[in-house]
């Protein structure tokens, strides 16, 4: 199956490593530039960033966009040189809106679970009515 959202999206902040009809599998390569302190803690966003592609990827239509995130936890943290692996799963889908459960795991130990509510429109967001 080929990737048909998010297509610009940087493989720095998330590589897509599996899609299928189902959800998507998502790897996140840490490295220094995301860490927040001495400690080589990295910032939160950058594990929900590559959440959120997950999610993106898992639904797979052109023009998806994220409405809401439910019940996201950050269960452990990720330090500079971890490599979290993300899957997406599609637990809801009605009509234009899909709900998708994306865990992360690091070495087996959950660090991130969420539920990620897309809707698929029509055309780009972004684009006006005129």
């Amino acid at each position: 199956m080929e990737l048909k959202t998010h297509l610009k999206f940087n493989p720095k902040f998330g590589r897509l490593v599996e899609i299928n009809e189902n959800g998507a599998k998502v790897v996140l390569e840490t490295t220094e530039d995301m860490a927040v302190d001495e400690e080589g803690l990295v910032h939160g966003g950058f594990t929900f960033g590559a959440a959120d592609f997950c999610a993106m990827a898992s639904v797979n239509e052109p023009y998806v966009v994220l409405v809401r995130a439910k019940n996201c936890e950050f269960l452990a943290p990720v330090k500079v040189g971890d490599v979290v692996e993300f899957v997406g799963e599609i637990i809801l889908k009605d009509k234009r809106k899909v709900d998708v459960k994306v865990v992360g795991t690091l070495n087996d130990i959950k660090v991130f679970e969420g539920i990620f509510g897309c809707v698929v429109l029509d055309t780009h967001v972004l684009k006006r009515k005129k």
